[in-house]
């Protein structure tokens, strides 16, 4: 009797943001899984760095562009069932890769299948969680699923580049679909859509209000709140800043820094295993980027991230030639500004753009930043080609940071500040 009463406090919506957690854990683990594979790939095919950072490219691009349309269908069809069907469609495609032998293949199954799969469980998903179960902690709940992305992005790195090490690259997406099937199961049974699904307020609140029923169409919509959002000066300088994130972050760093370090020796389970770290990191700094979000000025602390972020960047060509010491040092400063942008930003576009209208304007800033780690995937992999190395690459990376926290700073005090009155 009196577990069943402890059972009774816990607010469903932590279950539900815990299935999420998982889910962008995972998901964004196996979005990376091609950083692993660049090199594998290289040999048994024989395909360039530019070849294979092309297909990577591809689908970080249309990773970022389903959001905004993601967002309409979570509202309009519920967050289970569309889960349980990117996840279906993921499953089949990483399936199917083992048996590819061409590079058009792999475009199709990473570029196109495996990206729009993806992008549908990005951080849309997280923001749709967010708005749903939570009145009171958004910027918290924010924090914590954006840092799951993050983290998956980096720390399924070792164990994936172990098994593509020891076994063949081929078990390690074997492995990668035990891990999505398993998890489909889990979203299928517990997950919920609304906290009316379960008789409940949303946190912080104590009315039960049943969910509005999503009105217009679910590729009109998007497009009508983009063409809203564009009349407002906060979206292009927000846009603009995740442009730049996307080019710094996963882009960059996630899909180069293991070719990067291989180019100078350092073991690829060792390479992994810095990204790991840098996972376990964001996980710290970006829950905390949520905490402050709900406290302090949003713009302020996206110029200390985006500044800090373009410091550390500049360092690291020198950390992969000093060694492992300093590329430690590297990982620990990098990996707290992993993508600590992200609860900042929402908490802008939120309260500028409202909560109905949030996820679908947020999912078109999520395009800017794919565009953005597009064109760094795109670019880091061509200028390996052509130089050699990726030094230009970072450097270059450092001081685009630099210049987006000075667009941080102009956003409108009046729209983009953040009340103390919003402190939960």
């Amino acid at each position: 009797m009196e577990q069943q009463k402890v059972a009774s406090k816990i607010y469903y919506g932590w279950i539900v943001v815990l299935i999420t957690f998982v889910t962008l854990l995972v998901s964004a683990g196996i979005r990376s899984l091609p950083s692993v594979l660049m090199l594998p790939l290289e040999d048994e095919f024989g395909w360039s760095r530019g070849g294979i950072s092309g297909v990577v490219s591809a689908g970080i691009f249309l990773y970022g562009l389903v959001g905004p349309f993601s967002a309409a269908l979570l509202l309009k069809y519920g967050i289970r069932k569309v889960m349980v069907i990117a996840l279906a469609v993921l499953a089949v495609s990483l399936a199917v890769t083992p048996m590819m032998t061409t590079l058009w293949q792999f475009e199709l199954l990473w570029g196109f299948v495996a990206g729009l799969a993806t992008g549908m469980m990005a951080n849309v998903l997280g923001v749709t969680v967010a708005n749903q179960w939570f009145a009171k902690r958004k910027g918290l709940v924010v924090g914590m699923l954006t840092a799951s992305a993050a983290t998956g992005q980096l720390l399924f790195m070792p164990l994936m580049a172990k098994i593509t090490v020891e076994a063949g690259w081929r078990y390690a997406l074997f492995a990668a679909v035990a891990a999505v099937l398993i998890l489909l199961v889990v979203v299928a049974i517990w997950m919920r859509n609304h906290p009316y699904d379960v008789g409940a307020a949303s946190y912080g609140s104590e009315e039960i209000v049943k969910p509005v029923p999503f009105k217009g169409n679910i590729f009109i919509a998007p497009l009508k709140a983009l063409r809203s959002a564009m009349r407002n000066s906060t979206f292009w300088l927000l846009a603009g800043t995740f442009f730049f994130c996307g080019f710094s972050t996963n882009g960059l760093i996630g899909t180069h820094l293991i070719p990067a370090c291989g180019d100078l020796g350092i073991p690829g389970v060792v390479a992994a295993g810095f990204l790991a770290m840098m996972g376990l990191f964001d996980l710290v700094g970006t829950t905390l980027s949520g905490w402050l979000s709900d406290r302090f000025d949003s713009r302020w602390l996206l110029f200390w991230y985006y500044g800090l972020r373009g410091l550390s960047l500049i360092f690291l060509p020198q950390a992969l030639q000093m060694g492992y010491m300093e590329m430690m040092i590297f990982t620990v400063f990098y990996g707290l500004d992993w993508i600590a942008t992200v609860p900042p930003t929402v908490k802008i576009s939120s309260n500028v753009f409202g909560k109905e209208s949030a996820g679908m304007i947020f999912g078109w800033i999520v395009v800017a930043h794919q565009l953005g780690a597009s064109v760094a995937a795109y670019g880091a992999g061509m200028m390996r080609d052509w130089l050699g190395s990726y030094s230009v690459s970072f450097v270059a990376a450092g001081f685009v940071c630099f210049f987006a926290a000075l667009m941080a700073i102009k956003i409108p005090k009046a729209e983009g500040a953040v009340t103390r009155t919003a402190k939960a």
